[in-house]
Order: C-alpha cells, then structure tokens, then sequence
C-alpha cells in the first residue's frame, strides 16, 4: 500500500496515506522528502519550499496561501494555510467537454414500482405526512396502530415524516414547507400516503392540494384533525384501505433511465477528493451515460470549484443560472452576517481538509465530467435527465432530504468521518477510507478506500454499480434497517 500520494502532477503538496513520523524519507518524483514533523493519515505536507504567500496547489488548483514561509517536508494546515476566497466573482463562460467513452448497458434493468404518473419507485412504503408540527403525536399513534393491526408484510416501511413546522412561518420558509410537503407526498418510492392536517395551521391542507397539482386519489388521501371526533381511528381507517391498495403492488423491470440519484458528501475528510468523491462522480457519468439522472447540491461547498461546473453548462442559459445559484447562496450568507467561506468543520479539519476551496474541489468530483444539463430551485422536481445542480444547504439531513424532494429515488452519501443518519429514501453511506468502514461497519455499506489499497478503480466502480442496483432492486441499507429515516425542511427566516 501506498503511504503518501501526489494527485496531481502540479501539486506542490501529497497527502499521508498513513500516519507518517517525523524524520521519514520520502521519494517523490525522483527526488527526496524529509518530513521534519508528523503527519497525520488524510493530511497534506510541502512538496518544496513555499515562500510566504505563495498558494499551495491540490488536485491542480490552489487551495489557499501559506501565511509564512513552509519548508519541504514541512505539515500544512490551518497554523499555516488560509484561504483565497473573498467576494463575489466575476465569471466568463468558458464552455468545456470532456470526452467520455462509456458503453451503453442494454442489459441491464432496475427491479422498480411504475407508479399511475410513469415515475419509478425503489420501495414501496406508507408514509403520513403531517401538514403541520402540532398533529406529530397523532401521526405516530395512527403508524404505531397500522403496524399493529395490518398485515404490512408486502410494504417496506410505514412511516410518519415528522417536522416541526407548517404554522408561525412567513415568506420563503412558508413556502418551502408546502413545496417540501407537496414533492414528499407525491414521491414514487411511497405506495399510498396519508396526509394529516390540524385545521388551523398556516399550511392549510387546501393549499397544499393546489401546491401537489395532478396526485392519484386511490393513494393518496387528506384528512383534517379538527373536523372529526377521533383522527387516530378515523387516520386508522383510512390508512387500512391504503394498504389493501398498496397489495398488488409487484417491480417490474425497468429502464436505468428511470434511475434518478442524489449526490451528497457529509464528514468530509482528506480522502473524500480521493476515494469516495471520485468514485462517486464516475458513477454519476456512466448513470448518465445510461439515460438516467444525477443531482448535485450543498451550494455553499461548491465555493472555489464553481468555476468547473460552470464550464461544463450545456447553454448560456444554464450557466447564468448556475452564476446566480451560487451568488444567491452568497447573498443568504450575508444577509445573517455570516462569514462565507469558514465552512470546514472541526470534523473536516481532523480529517485533514484546512480551506473551503480544498473541501470544495472534493465534492464538486461526485458531479463527475458529464454537462450539466439543468438548474433547479429547492424542491423543484426533475424536468431534464442527465446532471443537475440543486440549491439547498450543505447541512447532512437538509441536503439529503432536498435531493429526495426533487425526485432522487435514493441519495449516494461519501462520508469520512461516519454518520448513522438516513433521509426519507434510501441513502448508501460510502467511506472513504477502510479503518471507518471496519470500525463502523453498522453505518457504512461500501467502501471506497480501497482504491488507495490494491484493487483496480475499474473493479471498484463494477462493485459499487452492482451496489446501486441492489439497492434499487429492493436491498436495503444499514440505516433502513435501523429504522434511522427522517426529513429536514430547509428554513432560512424568522419563526412567529
């Protein structure tokens, strides 16, 4: 195994592939590199000297200046490293194509659930999904009763999507709530849903019928709290017949071009850009490739590489809307006060990533080399196949929940830190790095760090698609098995 790693050949840094001594000598590119400190696994080190000032350039981009003089062989990170960022930028489209010769895989199918509205399902499950924070408790009573009392064997879940909101909202987080909710009741991987309202609560259920449009009234069905004696019987009722519906529900085999998934990174450390992201984008392309659809998001992580996205827009259209998606996520910063561009966490330090620019140029390799075909607002579903870029917030659960609200059927989650959290569809947790993936083997369900070990990245990508198409095909993951399932509604303003 590899014990140090150049990316790439304009590096002027390696990162330890394992935890390095002081005093070791290292050979890179013909010549000798004493390290005169330790250096922790996922960390970087100088490749020569820097003088103060000087950028320190990773995966062939700068990631920041040193803040004083660093020796050859010399650790840098936060005591020494600071980003470029600043203000906003001015961009120039500069279209790029990157030449992909991927085979078409006639042969193979997703085992899904073809909804009455043609969209694709991985799961068949039975949600209630409460209008509003105040009828949490009787959404749970109804879902504890139905599990109780029905023959639920044929479903894969029954389930409440508790939150805390719905009332004492105003303005764009009013609105995010009812759209959230009107993308959650209408997603394929739900066979029937049941939407329960209070009655008096902002988000009125009248509302959210105009917001959820053309739905399928045998699965689908409203009741309000406050218009009947009992909602948990009535709730009950209701929710028997649902799963009579859900009955005869079988997979069948369909095109990949039905496959829609989300692409997210949380945890991040120094081999996300590595192992796990990398990966992750070259499966993004060959999806693509196959007529299906990826989503990338955590706008404010793609601070410092937005110009690689940018590049890649398929028209002008798509690139302006990327230059505003990006600055408008700048805007919100500053609108609270809040710094730009301090995003790394104490985990993403730890693991070894100092600077957002480092962190971004990470995440932005999940989105691969494919065009990026469309723009989408939060909760806005998919109208185009192949890459799209979403707004939503790098927040795990936020994110992952607004990949789903835009019709992903599940979410690809690289991690090196670890986390045991799950969104409301299926969302696979792949380690960068094989210590976490053996230590926390009840989170993870791939491995990605062996591509620093010994296997083939070819191999690696095949292990990893028949992954995917497992968990299409109706395998479930650590965190469905667990029952560690949950949504967050992305708020931004004031509560009343």
């Amino acid at each position: 195994m590899k014990r140090f790693l150049k990316i790439n050949a304009a590096d002027n840094v390696a990162v330890a592939l394992a935890d390095l001594a002081a005093g070791e000598h290292l050979q890179i590119d013909g010549r000798e590199v004493t390290l005169r400190e330790a250096v922790a696994r996922g960390h970087k080190f100088a490749l020569r000297d820097l003088a103060e000032g000087e950028n320190v350039i990773k995966y062939g981009y700068p990631i920041g200046h040193v803040t004083r003089p660093v020796a050859a062989g010399e650790w840098i990170h936060s005591h020494n490293l600071k980003t470029n960022l600043c203000d906003d930028l001015s961009y120039t489209y500069t279209p790029r194509v990157y030449p992909l010769a991927i085979p078409k895989r006639n042969d193979l199918r997703v085992q899904g659930y073809l909804r009455r509205n043609g969209q694709m399902g991985i799961r068949n499950e039975l949600w209630i999904v409460p209008s509003v924070g105040c009828v949490n408790g009787q959404a749970q009573a109804i879902a504890e009763r139905v599990r109780r009392e029905c023959d639920c064997s044929h479903l894969d879940d029954v389930r409440v999507y508790a939150h805390n909101y719905g009332c004492s909202q105003l303005g764009d987080d009013h609105a995010n709530t009812r759209r959230a909710l009107a993308r959650l009741v209408k997603h394929p991987n739900a066979g029937a849903v049941l939407m329960l309202g209070l009655g008096c609560e902002n988000n009125q259920v009248s509302a959210l019928r105009e917001e959820i449009g053309e739905w399928d009234d045998e699965r689908v069905k409203f009741l309000i709290a406050q218009e009947v004696e009992d909602e948990v019987e009535t709730g009950f009722e209701i929710c028997r017949e649902l799963v009579g519906k859900t009955r005869e529900d079988r997979r069948q085999p369909l095109p990949l071009s039905y496959l829609k998934v989300g692409l997210k990174c949380g945890g991040s450390d120094g081999f996300s850009g590595i192992t796990a992201n990398p990966l992750v984008g070259l499966f993004s392309d060959w999806l693509v490739a196959q007529g299906g659809t990826t989503v990338l998001t955590e706008v404010p992580e793609m601070f410092g590489a937005e110009t690689i996205l940018m590049d890649r827009a398929t028209d002008r259209t798509v690139f302006d809307e990327t230059v505003h998606l990006i600055n408008d996520f700048k805007d919100y910063f500053r609108r609270y006060d809040q710094p730009i561009y301090e995003n790394p966490s104490p985990g993403n330090k730890k693991g070894g990533i100092t600077t957002l620019e480092e962190k971004s140029l990470g995440c932005v390799q999940k989105g691969g080399a494919q065009p990026v075909v469309d723009v989408l607002g939060y909760a806005q579903p998919i109208v185009r196949q192949g890459l799209n870029l979403l707004q939503a917030p790098g927040n795990d659960l936020v994110a992952a929940s607004a990949l789903a609200l835009s019709g992903c059927q599940m979410v690809l989650f690289t991690t090196g830190r670890g986390t045991p959290f799950g969104s409301f569809v299926p969302t696979m947790k792949i380690a960068t790095n094989t210590p976490l993936a053996q230590f926390k083997s009840n989170w993870i369900d791939f491995n990605a760090g062996t591509l620093v070990e010994d296997e083939e990245p070819h191999a690696v990508l095949e292990r990893l698609i028949d992954k995917i198409l497992a968990t299409a095909d109706g395998e479930h993951l650590k965190h469905e098995r667990t029952g560690f399932k949950e949504i967050a509604i992305f708020k931004s303003g004031v509560t009343l």
